[in-house]
């Protein structure tokens, strides 16, 4: 067989040899919409992370028979073209649960407990000038008793949730597709969950129910000092939105997505006034070594499946 990897990059150092078994492997860091097709045109496997596998590009292939996306959404596949020309499309879901979880938390108490602020003081040498032992700036809280709101009560929200009621929060959530019900934790409306939580996390997909879910109204209707992370996708929080409102109400924001990534140059968010409200990953909520992992191991089980081997 052989397999063609369009763009590993997106897979660290993690190791790939476990592709060789399976048959003939060639490998691309990064392959562009330009380059798709050529690289396809013999392939009977192709695994891709974010390539955008279209109409042009399968018929480019005619002995392909499956697409592996090492990921969980599949949005960059035409699937009704994969039908059309009996090709099989499969993804990896699950892999990155724990990794997402905790980072959530990272990026919490980051903003929670004021780190980037603390770290600077003491390695501009302030401690060394105090007085006492100790050095109280801006206060922070404990999580005990506050209420976290969950948007998208999937597996991941679910892992949030429960670790959550661990540090004693009371967890509430909202259903983005509505089919969600889980008596664990008390569902309620978006509008009641952004009024009444001190922490609100975004784990949900992008789609048309949720894009610009959290836009100017949302942002104003957060409770003054409140934390809002996503870790959903880019898109569900306007940008553009929350580019304002940041500087003119006291809130903390944490995003690991953005609309475009790389973040584009120009950024409205780079421009803020008040940096200390935002922190910002570059999508790597997904990437610790062991998720990695899992996922290429989940994508060489999913050729072995359909194989037969």
């Amino acid at each position: 067989m052989k397999i063609v990897l369009l763009d590993t990059l997106t897979f660290g150092n993690t190791s790939l040899e476990g592709f060789a078994a399976l048959g003939e492997v060639i490998v691309y860091a990064t392959t562009s919409a330009d380059e798709t097709g050529e690289r396809i045109r013999d392939a009977e496997i192709i695994v891709t992370n974010k390539v955008v596998i279209n109409d042009t590009a399968m018929a480019a292939a005619p002995n392909l028979k499956l697409i592996c996306v090492a990921a969980t959404g599949m949005n960059t596949i035409d699937h009704d073209a994969a039908a059309r020309r009996g090709i099989t499309v499969k993804n990896v879901a699950g892999y990155s649960t724990d990794a997402v979880v905790q980072h959530t938390f990272s990026m919490l108490f980051y903003l929670m407990g004021y780190s980037r602020y603390y770290d600077e003081y003491v390695k501009s040498g302030g401690w060394q000038n105090e007085e006492v032992f100790t050095h109280i700036g801006p206060s922070f809280h404990e999580l005990r008793g506050k209420t976290w709101g969950i948007i998208g009560l999937g597996e991941i929200g679910q892992g949030v949730a429960r670790i959550a009621q661990a540090f004693g929060a009371k967890v509430c959530y909202t259903s983005t597709s509505g089919k969600n019900e889980n008596s664990e934790f008390e569902k309620t409306t978006l509008s009641r969950l952004i009024e009444n939580s001190d922490i609100v996390s975004i784990h949900a997909p992008l789609n048309t129910s949720t894009e610009k879910l959290i836009s100017h109204s949302e942002l104003l209707q957060l409770k003054d000092g409140a934390i809002l992370l996503n870790l959903g996708r880019g898109g569900i929080v306007d940008e553009d939105a929350l580019s304002v409102i940041i500087d003119v109400k006291p809130i903390y924001v944490g995003l690991d997505v953005l609309v475009q990534e790389p973040m584009k140059t120009a950024h409205p968010l780079l421009k803020i006034k008040h940096p200390e409200r935002l922190y910002m990953t570059p999508h790597i909520a997904w990437t610790s070594v062991e998720a990695r992992q899992r996922l290429i191991m989940a994508t060489i089980e999913n050729i072995r499946s359909f194989f037969k081997i």
